[in-house]
């Protein structure tokens, strides 16, 4: 069977729709964004929506934004439904996801956050995002609006790119620029 890869910066209604319970079942409404701050943010022109899809039906999806001016990509959100994780799917779209970057943004790396905490739950998804090539950083950043700390995790596209001499501090100025904006408004460039 094949699988049918989309990204699209535009709002749409009946694909959200479709997107939403692969999204929800990963980030229920307590661990994710809320349908209206993804609508502004795609009606601020801040997001990108990627989509694989079998047979018509959406097996996964991720949420990013391009730092145009710093050549960087945002990975907010991936979410490949429960029935499908350990087939190497996640695997699959990251490398979409890094290929799009390059091709059409001219990124240099991906960005992510994950959770700090010394969880079973938070090990197993650091342990994903390295299988995957990312890089964690050590610099624990707090945020102000949110209890918990999170840690900066890098995918370099190109092999100059580095996280800078604060190991991961630097990158959280590409993550809370996003995040602001987001919720408070503005346009990333």
């Amino acid at each position: 069977m094949t699988m049918d890869y989309l990204v699209t910066s535009e709002w749409d209604d009946s694909l959200w729709r479709k997107v939403e319970p692969v999204y929800r079942e990963a980030f229920p409404e307590h661990r994710g964004k809320s349908i209206g701050v993804i609508r502004r943010m795609f009606e601020r022109k801040l997001s990108e929506l990627h989509t694989w899809s079998e047979a018509g039906k959406i097996v996964a999806m991720a949420l990013t934004s391009t730092d145009r001016h710093a050549h960087v990509l945002v990975l907010d959100y991936l979410a490949v439904r429960a029935n499908r994780r350990g087939s190497g799917l996640g695997r699959h779209c990251v490398e979409a996801i890094s290929q799009w970057a390059v091709t059409t943004q001219c990124c240099s790396a991906l960005i992510i956050e994950v959770e700090a905490e010394l969880t079973e739950e938070n090990a197993e998804r650091i342990r994903f995002w390295r299988k995957t090539g990312f890089q964690l950083t050590s610099y624990v950043h707090p945020y102000i609006w949110v209890p918990e700390t999170y840690h900066a995790m890098y995918l370099p596209l190109e092999p100059s790119f580095t996280p800078g001499e604060e190991d991961g501090r630097s990158l959280f100025k590409f993550i809370t620029n996003y995040h602001e904006k987001a919720y408070r408004g503005g346009d990333m460039e």
